[in-house]
């Protein structure tokens, strides 16, 4: 269960260092305007509108993932196919985001296929 609890804490901290290159990108566009950071985001293009964009996603993803991490914990379903999964999550998770950030939409969509696959593969082992 130690690694299934270690990628579940990796999981819920990844949406914040993705925080870090939309800091960037503001910071850029003028200076990080800690006032309005959702305006300031909203005019991010490029590098800037991925970063948000992956941002805003891995927030999106911690749910499906957190939700089948707990529910194969609380039915007792810690399997080694489970913490597997779980590995594959986030090592997918940290990819994808990479890819979104160096634009290979088509890749970036694997990775996200692979990391909400594994996902739905823990909730099916509590099943």
């Amino acid at each position: 269960m130690t690694i299934l609890l270690i990628c579940l804490f990796i999981a819920m901290i990844l949406p914040y260092l993705t925080k870090v290159p939309v800091a960037m990108a503001m910071a850029k566009l003028g200076g990080y305007d800690n006032a309005h950071p959702r305006a300031q985001q909203a005019k991010l293009t490029g590098f800037g509108a991925r970063a948000v964009a992956g941002h805003q996603n891995a927030f999106e993803s911690l749910i499906v993932f957190g939700i089948a991490v707990l529910t194969a914990i609380v039915t007792n379903n810690v399997t080694d196919v489970v913490a597997i999964l779980a590995i594959v999550h986030v090592v997918a998770r940290v990819v994808y985001h990479v890819l979104y950030l160096l634009n290979y939409g088509t890749l970036r969509s694997l990775s996200w296929f692979v990391a909400i696959g594994a996902s739905i593969g823990i909730f099916v082992q509590a099943l």
